[in-house]
């Protein structure tokens, strides 16, 4: 536990003690503690809010100032009763940290009440205009002018980093989540000791540790790490499911797997499971037989990883939802694209995140490429297989994206011919390059003498503004270089 407040806190009483006895914002001294619990939850209130938070020091006269000291059982007293306070009667719940310290040779309890990132911290059973300040020393309600004033400096919490589960210990934190993967991944070894593993798990933001008496497990520590999301209640409908059809349609199905594990910990299981559901061929490589997939393992990976990162966890009894058919397999996951998002940018350009620490920690747990570039590589490996393009859809409350097997150019669709053509531009653009009809004749793996077909799909994707020429004075058709509308 961080005791680096204890300087601080050793300061503050020196200043309220010296020279004479004087009462600071910071600090409140006092020999014990008082009867009225609604006091006492004011004034955590008003420290909760103090910028830095306060200090509540016992074993001084409350009148002299005078240090008379406490024993060991009557400070165990106060701060389980100050943390029953800080859990139950404040929303949002405040963290205290503790400490027996000598002072002129006698012990004091210390008690540190931490500035909460969220406020204004108000008593539970009234109303948000129940919030109390330092003012002059004392501990006084806030005016309206001073709780907006809050209300600015507060931090909107995200939605990972919100408890998922009840108040646990030591034993049933490391029982539920599976620590020993998520340092796998970290590529950290497992410590020898509970403390330190509790210590290194709080700095990823697993769990928090509240008042030295237990530990909340995060929403993304559970959904990251755990063993069984189902035990987690609020996170039940959020395990990934699998569901293989039998044929082109939603008639038949073949088998439907509901997945339990963290994202994070069960990553490669469900990478190696749907591998085996989805259409494969048969290769020779140094003179062995082997199966592979129809997609490429990278698009795949991309694919699955934004769909998790990216969902909108707010919206109820839905999570994300992979579907493989005969000829494609769809990605589903909850919640539109963010206002600033538009589908055809998506490709290329730095995504926003709703859940910022889930998507950083993929990255850092190798599961998906760096930021901004996952969508590049699903789409240069699309182009690699000869694969129709990728297929991006915005629903009321959902997102899809869809890859399709391998189709002949005959086969393929004028949308789909131009979808291909814009999405080919974006690759050759971001390579520094641009496109023309040769490169596109090569990403449909066509020959010199179907020049024309392809002339024509460049001139569609012209007429609908995806792309536009890189120098619009060339009057020569047959070397023209296009880029994206957007380049």
């Amino acid at each position: 536990m961080d005791k680096n407040w204890i300087s601080r806190a050793f300061g503050l009483l020196d200043n309220s003690l010296k020279p004479i006895p004087q009462e600071l914002n910071e600090i409140d001294w006092k020999e014990d503690l008082s009867p009225k619990s609604d006091k006492l939850a004011q004034h955590i209130s008003a420290f909760a809010n103090q910028p830095g938070g306060g200090i509540m020091v016992f074993g001084i006269d409350n009148k002299q100032g005078n240090v008379v000291g406490i024993d060991q059982k009557h400070a165990n007293d106060i701060v389980e009763r100050l943390s029953s306070i800080s859990r139950d009667a404040l929303e949002p719940l405040v963290t205290i940290d503790h400490a027996i310290e000598l002072y002129q040779n006698k012990p004091l309890l210390f008690v540190h009440i931490k500035e909460s990132s969220i406020k204004p911290v108000y008593i539970k059973s009234k109303t948000i205009e129940d919030a109390f300040i330092r003012s002059g020393g004392t501990t006084r309600k806030s005016s309206r002018q001073e709780l907006g004033g809050l209300m600015l400096n507060s931090k909107t919490p995200q939605y990972e980093e919100l408890n998922a589960s009840k108040l646990m210990t030591t034993f049933e934190v490391l029982s539920i989540i599976d620590y020993k993967s998520i340092f796998k991944l970290l590529a950290k070894p497992v410590p020898n000791n509970a403390d330190e593993t509790l210590s290194i798990m709080q700095h990823e933001k697993m769990i928090k540790e509240i008042d030295g008496v237990g530990y909340y497990i995060t929403n993304f520590g559970a959904l990251a790490g755990a063993h069984n999301l189902p035990d987690f209640d609020d996170l039940a409908r959020k395990c990934i499911r699998v569901i293989k059809y039998k044929g082109l349609n939603k008639n038949e199905t073949i088998r439907e797997f509901p997945g339990s594990k963290g994202y994070a910990i069960g990553f490669e299981g469900l990478i190696d499971f749907v591998k085996q559901l989805l259409p494969s061929s048969e290769i020779i490589k140094s003179a062995f037989r082997t199966e592979i997939t129809v997609f490429p393992e990278i698009a795949i990976r991309e694919l699955f990883a934004n769909a998790l990162i990216h969902q909108d966890f707010t919206i109820k009894g839905t999570g994300p939802l992979i579907e493989i058919f005969d000829d494609r397999i769809s990605i589903t996951n909850p919640g539109k694209l963010l206002p600033s998002k538009k589908i055809e940018r998506l490709i290329g350009t730095t995504p926003e995140s709703r859940n910022e620490l889930l998507a950083s920690s993929f990255r850092r747990f190798g599961i998906c490429e760096e930021r901004g570039s996952g969508f590049t590589k699903t789409i240069s490996a699309i182009e690699f297989y000869g694969l129709p393009p990728l297929k991006l859809e915005e629903f009321d409350n959902s997102f899809r994206a869809t890859l399709y097997a391998p189709k002949s150019f005959a086969k393929l669709t004028e949308r789909e011919r131009v979808e291909a053509c814009y999405q080919h531009s974006i690759i050759r653009y971001l390579s520094s390059g641009s496109m023309n009809n040769t490169s596109l004749r090569e990403r449909f793996k066509m020959s010199e003498r179907q020049r024309p077909q392809i002339s024509l799909i460049i001139k569609q994707a012209l007429n609908e503004g995806k792309i536009k020429p890189k120098d619009p004075e060339n009057t020569s058709t047959k070397y023209v270089e296009y880029l994206p509308y957007w380049g």
